[in-house]
């Protein structure tokens, strides 16, 4: 058996089942969480943190990345590709209010599983995390991310754009509509939700590359109470 040592107050602790919950391994396991959500929230957060990273860029939905592309060639995607960057500026202010979700998601879990959690793959915590959490989350991020989509002028560039699109080049069709919505109206939804969909696939993203490193270096990446459990 994988025997770890957690130190506390002087004292040694083997990581058996019984060790674990001498440990409060529950606790151990929302210190890491939150400690990898506050780094993964801090990088995203910032400038580009979603516009400037391949990985987690945030491309435009269904249609009008559909649109985007086929306008391309013909040098008329200007402005969806401003809606694109505008939208990538929303999902990082966003970020400060995701953090606080997330965390405040973190602390109300129930950890049964703890010691599987420690002893799984290098992303265990964040897979817990993700399948616990995602569909509340989604439902609360939205309204935080409708006022920074308003703030960052994705919804009034999309506005622009759908109207110039369909004068220019009579491609309008493809943006398509959304049961009884107003056409704009259904295109803001679709944006909405993809933000957030996007956005927090982001935050999982590197939440798990947070909760690798910390386990792959305790020493550097933790303190306390995780340093003890993974650092051994």
């Amino acid at each position: 058996m994988d025997r770890r040592t957690f130190l506390a107050t002087g004292l040694a602790f083997a990581i058996t089942p019984a060790g674990f919950a001498q440990a409060d391994g529950g606790a151990a396991i929302r210190q890491l969480l939150t400690t990898a959500t506050e780094a993964a929230t801090t990088r995203l957060g910032r400038r580009d943190g979603f516009f400037g990273d391949p990985v987690v860029r945030i491309p435009l939905p269904g249609t009008m990345r559909s649109a985007q592309q086929r306008l391309q060639p013909l040098g008329l995607a200007g402005p969806l590709d401003d809606v694109e960057m505008r939208m990538n500026r929303a999902a990082e202010q966003a970020m400060p209010p995701a953090r606080r979700l997330v965390v405040d998601a973190i602390r109300s879990l129930t950890i049964q599983d703890a010691a599987s959690i420690l002893r799984g793959p290098d992303t265990a915590a964040t897979q817990y995390l993700r399948g616990r959490t995602e569909t509340p989350l989604t439902r609360l991020l939205r309204p935080p991310m409708e006022e920074t989509l308003t703030a960052s002028g994705a919804y009034s560039a999309l506005d622009g754009a759908s109207s110039l699109v369909t004068q220019r080049s009579g491609l309008g069709g493809l943006f398509g509509r959304g049961g009884g919505n107003s056409p704009a109206a259904s295109l803001r939804g679709q944006l909405t939700d993809f933000a957030v969909e996007r956005a927090l696939g982001g935050i999982f993203h590197y939440v798990g590359e947070e909760e690798r490193s910390i386990r792959r270096d305790p020493v550097r990446r933790a303190s306390g109470l995780l340093r003890g459990l993974f650092g051994g």
